[in-house]
């Protein structure tokens, strides 16, 4: 399920092909985007997400050694689903810089208390920033990388259609979104193959 060099559309070829591989990429995102209340939002990735923010990050930075492609890879690879497990970007978005910076100091934690839950089982909370830490002891970051990690029951249960639900149960953010419309369902059932 990781990319490889192979995977990636050289510098010329991108330049030619991204107007429509963005197009399909941001198609693809509609169903794996998730408002969780006003302020937060999660983002699962998966191989085509990850492949396009590669692609991406190789065009702007103007990467086209072999070295250089190869971190990239490494770096972004680990985002990518392992077949039991969600992978997501979960943002804390407040515009305004002065409430951000309020709200932030209020959520210290928040990023240990996003759960994922299939019905008939206990919730799962999400293993935040596993490469590094990015939360201070005065607030917490507005990005933060999250694995949901299911047991093979789960993954079975899920598969099967069993509803799902995802939340944050911080005591100053608490929201849930149960059942997960089906789209969304469908879409991260998918990242269990």
């Amino acid at each position: 399920m990781k990319l490889t060099r192979s995977d990636l559309m050289s510098l010329e070829n991108y330049a030619s092909q991204r107007h429509d591989f963005r197009a399909k990429v941001m198609a693809h995102k509609k169903n794996r985007q998730l408002q969780l209340g006003e302020n937060a939002r999660l983002l699962f990735e998966d191989r085509l997400t990850i492949q396009y923010q590669i692609q991406e990050m190789l065009r702007i930075e103007r990467i086209f050694e072999a070295e250089g492609i190869t971190e990239e890879l490494a770096a972004y690879n680990p985002l990518i689903p392992d077949g039991d497990n969600w992978k997501a970007t979960f943002m804390l978005e407040y515009p305004d810089v002065n409430e951000r910076r309020v709200k932030l100091a209020g959520l210290l934690d928040i990023e240990n208390r996003v759960w994922a839950q299939v019905e008939g089982f206990d919730r799962v909370y999400a293993i935040a920033d596993e490469d590094l830490d990015r939360a201070t002891d005065e607030k917490t970051s507005s990005v933060h990388f999250l694995r949901f990690q299911f047991n093979a029951d789960m993954v079975a249960s899920a598969k099967s259609g069993a509803r799902l639900s995802l939340g944050i149960d911080h005591p100053n953010y608490s929201v849930s979104v149960d059942p997960l419309p089906e789209n969304y369902r469908q879409a991260l059932v998918a990242d269990f193959d």
